[in-house]
């Protein structure tokens, strides 16, 4: 008996993740303190990941487990999201960037694969723009080569422009339950609600207006980093002429789409992402 509950304990622990996640803050020079997950083996090769408009590190769980198997991954609450400091000021996509940027400078990360989720992938596209040298690979889920490219933006923007203090939880479940194609369950969406109720109406604000002021960059694609382009079939957001204007933009090296699945790819279908993404990373 002893050694059939020794090998069925074995075998359960070749299917477990490396670790669970482990939560951080660091002290940035840009003058915020970030808050952070972080999950994997630092031996291997580095990934940080930017979650969408409201979201948080936690947009990202389902998929820490599997890509930390082989990588040693970051999930980020970017400035004024989650539990990172919310300044009142310094929401262009290009700040956020820089504060990116300076996640790694305090973590000793030199070179790491990012990888945007929607508004994080512009975030992603101005780290990449900024300091291209640090970006090995680029991977930019459901998102498009500006914030206006998204369908819907200016209802979301009039929206938001009307926003009480506290923000109405009926507004944000209406707006992250539109993000989602394949129900993901209740638990996981009443999470993601708390998480985007963190946010002040003048938060949601002032990163509408961030992401509004911030240009494509056109040049990405002449830096030469391999980039994977996904999106979803059914995102109600990014659109496919959105998705091959940005594909074409930063010459992505590799692009795909997920039948039957909305703007949270990874909420989705977590499994065939992340084995994408380690799939591109070794391509």
């Amino acid at each position: 008996m002893l050694s059939i509950l020794s090998t069925a304990v074995l075998a359960a622990l070749a299917v477990m993740p490396p670790d669970a996640p482990r939560f951080g803050t660091a002290r940035l020079s840009t003058g915020i303190t970030m808050h952070y997950a972080e999950q994997g083996d630092a031996r291997n090769r580095p990934i940080i990941l930017l979650h969408g408009y409201s979201d948080s590190w936690f947009s990202f769980s389902r998929v820490l487990a599997p890509l930390a198997r082989d990588a040693h991954v970051f999930a980020l609450d970017l400035r004024g999201h989650g539990k990172t400091a919310k300044p009142t000021s310094g929401y262009l996509m290009r700040d956020l960037a820089e504060d990116v940027i300076a996640f790694m400078n305090a973590k000793g990360i030199v070179r790491a694969t990012v990888i945007g989720h929607s508004m994080g992938g512009l975030v992603a596209q101005q780290v990449a723009l900024a300091a291209p040298k640090r970006v090995s690979h680029l991977v930019l889920v459901a998102t498009g080569s500006s914030a206006t490219a998204f369908v819907g933006w200016n209802e979301l923007e009039q929206a938001v422009a009307t926003l009480p203090d506290p923000v109405p939880e009926a507004f944000v479940r209406e707006f992250q339950l539109s993000t989602v194609h394949t129900p993901v369950g209740d638990e996981f969406i009443n999470r993601a609600v708390t998480e985007s109720l963190r946010l002040s109406a003048r938060t949601w604000r002032e990163l509408a207006a961030g992401m509004k002021a911030t240009g494509p960059a056109v040049a990405l694609g002449s830096f030469g980093i391999p980039t994977l382009v996904l999106h979803g079939e059914k995102d109600l957001y990014v659109t496919p002429a959105v998705t091959d204007d940005l594909a074409a933009m930063v010459r992505a090296r590799q692009r795909k789409k997920y039948p039957n699945t909305g703007h949270a790819i990874h909420w989705e279908k977590p499994a065939e992402f992340a084995r994408d993404v380690l799939a591109f990373l070794e391509s």
